[in-house]
């Protein structure tokens, strides 16, 4: 479950990065949105749940 976790993480954070040319002008969109799933995802493996 973890490896899981972590493999999409970095998929998502691969993909979020502004240097491929689709993704310059979507903004701080993506980096935000991936910013509060890291914080759950910290949060929960804080407190036990994953």
């Amino acid at each position: 479950m973890m490896g899981i976790l972590l493999l999409i993480l970095l998929l998502l954070l691969l993909g979020i990065v502004p240097i491929w040319p689709h993704s310059r002008s979507w903004g701080y969109g993506p980096s935000g949105l991936m910013s509060v799933v890291l914080i759950i995802l910290i949060f929960m493996l804080l407190t036990g749940r994953i």
